[in-house]
């Protein structure tokens, strides 16, 4: 039973630049993929929460979009979103990989960070890649003179370096208090949504050069078959931008559209724990990522971020 005099609980965000780690780091946390994950920028484009309870305390993590330049409405709305996550929270884990310079991008987060008196720790993550280990010492000394961090973790979320160290120092930093959510509860986000990222996920593996940014998922119809027993019917729609797009996620004879949806059935059936049948279509909506009206339309408004 828990204890409200021992027991804690408290929010915290993981930000930095694309492709660092962040959405493997929380899936890695919450033991459940509630965030997707690609080689390409810009993956994560909403704000997940991943929420991890146990005996001794519960943190909700918010993996946040990547931080870059932006160059669309749709991209500008991430940025956004990403720097607001971390008002509020109780402690803030900026997120690099061993570099021997700092990374403009980098330079740009902890400038805006140093705004803030939340506790932010150091993670370089990736470790697990570096040919030699004098490369992190270089990295740790680069940016310990930038920010006066609450500690510093070279971890390797893939192979489970050092998470347990850092795991300890985030929890000396929340509060004490009760559970904000059930036990069972791992994202705040519904089946729906989760869905959609996955199928999106699919495309942005399966797909190269311009595809990936100019893709969006609706998820149009979801209910229980009539026909089938124990199989959820899933109707989505795969917006893209140009005529050309469209060709590409269908590919020859179909082809591709098949792969994206195999491949897709497979996490959403490991999701929902039952049989699926999923039907994917293709669209195009113009130039929608800077279209506010289409952002909107596509689950991309202010409020959803």
């Amino acid at each position: 039973m828990m204890n409200i005099d021992t027991y804690k609980s408290g929010f915290v965000a993981i930000i930095g630049r694309p492709n660092v780690g962040k959405s493997t780091f929380l899936n890695k946390m919450v033991g459940k993929k509630v965030a997707i994950m690609s080689d390409k920028p810009q993956t994560t484009r909403n704000k997940i929460l991943g929420i991890v309870t146990t005996d001794e305390y519960q943190i909700a993590f918010t993996d946040t979009p990547g931080i870059h330049k932006p160059t669309t409405e749709l991209q500008r709305r991430m940025v956004n979103a990403s720097y607001d996550a971390t008002l509020g929270v109780d402690a803030i884990i900026f997120m690099t990989t061993p570099v021997k310079h700092v990374l403009p991008g980098d330079q740009i987060i902890l400038d805006n960070l140093k705004k803030t008196k939340t506790p932010v720790f150091l993670v370089i993550n990736k470790v697990d890649q570096l040919k030699e280990f004098n490369d992190i010492d270089l990295t740790i000394a680069l940016y310990m003179n930038l920010y006066p961090f609450q500690g510093i973790f070279p971890v390797s979320v893939l192979e489970d370096k050092n998470i347990d160290h850092l795991m300890d120092a985030i929890k000396g930093c929340l509060p004490f208090g009760p559970k904000f959510y059930p036990d069972d509860m791992k994202s705040d986000h519904s089946d729906r949504f989760l869905i959609s990222e996955l199928i999106r996920e699919k495309i942005l593996v399966a797909t190269k050069e311009e595809i990936p940014h100019s893709v969006a998922v609706i998820i149009d119809s979801m209910k229980e078959s009539m026909e089938e027993k124990d199989t959820m019917e899933i109707y989505a729609t795969i917006f893209v931008e140009r005529d050309s797009q469209k060709k590409i996620i269908i590919g020859h004879n179909g082809e591709m559209i098949k792969k994206i949806k195999q491949f897709a059935l497979k996490d959403i059936k490991k999701l929902l724990d039952t049989k699926v049948h999923l039907d994917l279509w293709v669209k195009v909506k113009k130039d929608w990522k800077d279209r506010p009206d289409d952002l909107r339309a596509l689950g991309y408004s202010l409020d959803n971020f």
